[in-house]
């Protein structure tokens, strides 16, 4: 069992709530003020301070414009422990829809790392649907986590913790270091599209490779 914290109270973090204490984790959520429609399981909620203070590893699913600020503020608590952003900093448009990157030279997660230089941060699960982080199996195509991190040791208990999850190792792919982020998060710019042609159906982003 591992001590995991998860900073933000929406859908995401119920999701990933449901699916981490089924697999027997204890969770913690972290919010700012008091918890509204809460859809996961029977949780702790505190502070994002006190959150990130319980947690082992620490789960990103606050919203991406604003997540520099708020971990900044977290810096020396979130010292040697794990990072997990699964979150997307976008500029939106007048539905609410990303209509472009909020960083154009660097990533979110680039950004975070700076932010918190004593901290593994590692970024994964941000290229699909939230419903898919906790079911890879309910597509009809396997779909890829990516992972991108400096730090080995994190990206391997990050693998581990998606197993946990239900992501076969054989669809985890490590893509290098933090840097390589970038690729992932600009893939959102795909989503309203995706979201038009499709409706707001399961899905996920996939590397289609061939074994000959």
């Amino acid at each position: 069992m591992t001590s995991i914290a998860i900073l933000g109270a929406g859908r995401v973090s119920a999701n990933l709530a449901s699916k981490l204490v089924e697999a027997g984790h204890q969770v913690t959520v972290g919010t700012r003020g008091a918890v509204d429609n809460w859809t996961g399981p029977q949780v702790a909620f505190a502070s994002l301070e006190q959150a990130a203070r319980a947690g082992d590893i620490v789960i990103n699913a606050t919203p991406g414009a604003g997540s520099v600020e708020r971990l900044s503020t977290l810096r020396d608590v979130l010292t040697g422990k794990i990072l997990i952003d699964v979150a997307n900093a976008t500029v939106r448009d007048d539905e609410g829809r990303p209509n472009g990157l909020l960083y154009t030279d660097a990533s979110l997660a680039e950004r975070i790392q700076h932010a918190l230089p004593r901290t593994h941060v590692v970024k994964t699960l941000n290229t699909m649907l939230f419903t898919v982080m906790t079911a890879p199996r309910s597509l009809a195509t396997p779909p890829t986590a990516f992972l991108s991190g400096n730090d080995a040791e994190a990206k391997a208990a990050v693998g581990d913790l998606l197993s946990d999850l239900g992501w076969p190792k054989e669809w985890i792919e490590d893509l290098g270091d933090i840097t390589t982020a970038r690729g992932t998060e600009a893939l959102m710019l795909l989503v309203p599209s995706i979201v038009r042609n499709r409706g707001m159906k399961p899905f996920a982003l996939t590397i289609a490779g061939s074994d000959k």
